[in-house]
């Protein structure tokens, strides 16, 4: 695998090695081993798998506040997305800078958004699959939303017509969340 950093500090975009021959491909998209010995060191223990059957669906700004506040390895395994993760340390000289990139099952492409993260993916293509380990759990009490145009971040999204979930339609400004990692 190959590790890429980013400009926004523990966020990595990660790129499989992938193998091809005349029968199709072979990737290892998660091998601990290999996460550990370029330093990554997390314990997922979820996996999440998404469909979005239009293009334009956007989902985020999620989060999980402390103390279930959640690392993210996210791939796009149909189609294509723009994956962004915002930071929301507050103590960050990155606080509210934010990262985007394109996942796709073309590219294979994985991005790594460590706890403190906001994290939203927007679907560029139709019937996008998305599939992401956690290392903690879900939980409702502590999953937090901020609304995807929230001026105080500024996120340049690519289509300006996007279909929402309702509680994504209602979620919060940033100034208004109670994020609470340092």
């Amino acid at each position: 695998m190959k590790k890429i950093e980013t400009e926004l500090s523990g966020v990595l975009i990660i790129e499989p090695i992938v193998y091809s021959d005349n029968r199709g491909w072979f990737s290892e998209t998660y091998n601990k081993n290999s996460f550990h010995n370029n330093a990554i060191n997390v314990e997922f223990v979820q996996d999440n798998h998404s469909l979005s059957m239009q293009k334009g669906v956007l989902r985020g700004i999620h989060f999980q506040n402390e103390p279930f506040a959640q690392t993210k390895l996210v791939r796009c395994t149909k189609g294509r997305i723009l994956d962004v993760a915002i930071d929301l340390r507050k103590s960050s000289q990155n606080y509210k800078k934010w990262i985007a990139v394109e996942l796709s099952d073309e590219n294979k492409k994985q991005l790594y958004i460590p706890q403190g993260f906001g994290h939203a993916f927007l679907t560029l293509t139709e019937n996008c699959e998305v599939q992401y380990k956690v290392d903690n759990i879900y939980s409702k009490e502590y999953d937090r939303s901020i609304i995807y145009n929230d001026p105080d971040i500024s996120i340049k999204w690519p289509l300006e017509d996007v279909i929402l979930s309702e509680k994504d339609l209602k979620a919060p400004r940033l100034v208004d969340c109670d994020v609470n990692f340092k």
